[in-house]
């Protein structure tokens, strides 16, 4: 096993080398979950944060880290995507099924992201994040998502990518 050099480390992020490759990894988490959440009425549920490192508004499925903090460290993935699904948008997933683990970033980044697919949703509560989050919850008629993404694109919002992916994935059309 090749030998991992720090070159710089926060609380959240470092910088780390191997060989000649250049790399960032979260410390304390090398996965996330991301969860298309679709409500019976068929209805997608999104989330918009502004977010620092691109300095805009993203529309994104709900999302978190795995194990970021010590009461979650081992923590099943299929459960970091069930809580980080009820903190964000208020909904708890009656069903909850794995699309797909794939590297976020190969070329920059140790971090997995793990989608899923959540059904069978009931609200609980309206969601938001928690303490430090300002997270905005969008429920969109698939019927209408395209050209309601448009428009948030329009307006000057950044739209994840992993939208498209986790539909494609759960065999759905938006």
């Amino acid at each position: 096993m090749p030998t991992t050099e720090t070159l710089f480390e926060t609380r959240w992020l470092g910088l780390y080398r191997i060989g000649h490759w250049d790399f960032v990894r979260r410390p304390h988490a090398d996965a996330c979950v991301g969860i298309l959440a679709i409500t019976p009425d068929d209805e997608i549920i999104l989330v918009e944060q502004f977010r620092v490192p691109v300095q805009q508004h993203v529309i994104e499925i709900p999302a978190g880290l795995v194990g970021d903090e010590p009461e979650f460290i081992g923590e099943a993935l299929a459960d970091t995507a069930r809580r980080e699904l009820l903190e964000e948008t208020g909904y708890r997933a009656g069903t909850i099924i794995p699309l797909i683990s794939s590297p976020t970033s190969a070329g920059m980044s140790s971090e997995f992201s793990h989608l899923f697919h959540a059904t069978d949703l009931v609200r609980e509560t309206a969601g938001g994040g928690v303490a430090g989050e300002e997270i905005v919850v969008h429920h969109v008629p698939l019927a209408g998502l395209r050209p309601w993404l448009a428009a948030q694109e329009a307006a000057g919002k950044v739209i994840d990518f992993k939208i498209h992916s986790a539909l494609w994935l759960a065999g759905i059309r938006g």
